[in-house]
């Protein structure tokens, strides 16, 4: 879906910053990586539902297999682990990379629903 990704505010490293609210307006259409540690993805911020744990150390050898025109969305605690994800993907050949601004943090503090 490339509506969030039009919506999303560019980044000079080559990704877009998209909200948390539009992020669940558009979950199940876009792929959702969370790249903190296991515990933070099952700890008390929980995750967003059908985010996929791959956390940053791992990202890069994780996203070889991945389609480089698809959409993605990065997610971390407050948005700065997932900001370097997305800037790392967008320097590896990544055209639709996201980072949700502000992390499950903000995700959390609108309300929006989690898993844990």
């Amino acid at each position: 879906m490339t509506a969030l990704f039009d919506r999303g505010t560019p980044n000079h490293h080559g990704y877009r910053d998209v909200s948390p609210a539009d992020v669940a307006a558009t979950r199940g259409t876009v792929q959702l990586v969370d790249v903190r540690q296991p515990a933070e993805y099952t700890g008390e911020l929980g995750h967003i539902p059908g985010a996929r744990l791959v956390p940053l150390g791992e990202l890069l050898a994780a996203a070889r297999a991945w389609d480089r025109e698809a959409p993605v969305v990065l997610i971390c605690r407050s948005g700065a682990r997932s900001s370097s994800g997305a800037a790392d993907l967008a320097g590896a050949g990544f055209r639709r990379v996201m980072n949700m601004r502000g992390g499950m943090m903000a995700y959390n503090a609108a309300g929006l629903p989690t898993e844990r």
